[in-house]
C-alpha cells in the first residue's frame, strides 16, 4: 500500500491534470494543513477549579497522543455570564499539523479511526465548503489506536477541518476522494 504522500505524487496528481485539465503539476491542489479543534464545555462547566484543571489536563494528554503535537488551549475572549465563562478562562484546544505528521495523522484517519468509529457510513458531501475544505467531526475519541481504552477517563468530541488549496468545492472533494478518503455518492 502506497503512503499517502507518494499516492498524492503518483496517482492523484496525474488523475487531477486529466480530471480539471491542469497544465502544470504545481497548480493541482494539494492538502496545506490539518486543524484538531475541541471545546471543553460540558466537561468543565459547574466544576471546581482543582477539578477542571484535572479534566484539561487528560482531554490535553488524550488529544497529545492523537496528533502527536502539543495542543494549544484557547481561552475566552469575553465573559459570558450564562454559560460561567471569564475572560481569560481555557474554554477549548487546538492543534495545527502540516508536512509529516500532517500525512501521518490523515492516514491513521483515513484507515483506522473512521471505520472504527460507531455508525460510520462514509463522509457526506456537504462537509465541504465552497473553498473545498472538510470539516469532520468525531463523535468518540476512543476511535484511534494510540488511545488505552482502559486508561481513558473521560469520551469527548473534536473536530477536524483539513485545509486543501483548491480553488472550488469540486476540486475539494475529488481531490479528497482520490486520495482515499471515504466519501458518500
Amino acid at each position: 500500500m502506497l503512503q499517502l504522500k507518494e499516492k498524492y505524487i503518483k496517482e492523484v496528481v496525474p488523475f487531477m491534470k486529466s480530471q480539471f485539465g491542469y497544465k502544470n503539476k504545481l497548480a493541482v491542489p494539494k492538502i496545506k494543513k490539518v486543524t484538531i479543534n475541541m471545546g471543553f464545555g460540558k466537561l468543565i462547566s459547574g466544576k471546581t477549579s482543582d477539578e477542571r484543571k484535572k479534566t484539561q489536563d487528560f482531554i490535553l494528554n488524550d488529544l497529545a497522543l492523537i496528533s502527536s503535537r502539543k495542543p494549544i488551549l484557547r481561552k475566552a475572549r469575553k465573559s459570558v455570564a450564562g454559560f460561567k465563562i471569564r475572560k481569560g478562562m481555557p474554554v477549548g484546544a487546538q492543534v495545527t499539523l502540516r508536512g509529516k505528521r500532517m500525512f501521518d495523522f490523515l492516514e491513521r484517519l483515513i484507515h483506522i479511526a473512521l471505520p472504527r468509529s460507531r455508525d460510520f457510513t462514509g463522509i457526506e458531501k456537504k462537509s465541504f465548503d465552497e473553498k473545498g475544505n472538510l470539516t469532520v467531526g468525531i463523535k468518540e475519541h476512543i476511535c484511534f489506536p494510540e488511545l488505552d481504552p482502559e486508561n481513558i477517563k473521560f469520551i469527548f468530541s473534536f473536530e477536524i477541518t483539513i485545509g486543501t488549496t483548491a480553488k472550488s468545492r469540486e476540486e475539494g472533494i475529488a481531490l479528497l476522494k482520490s486520495m482515499g478518503f471515504p466519501i458518500r455518492e
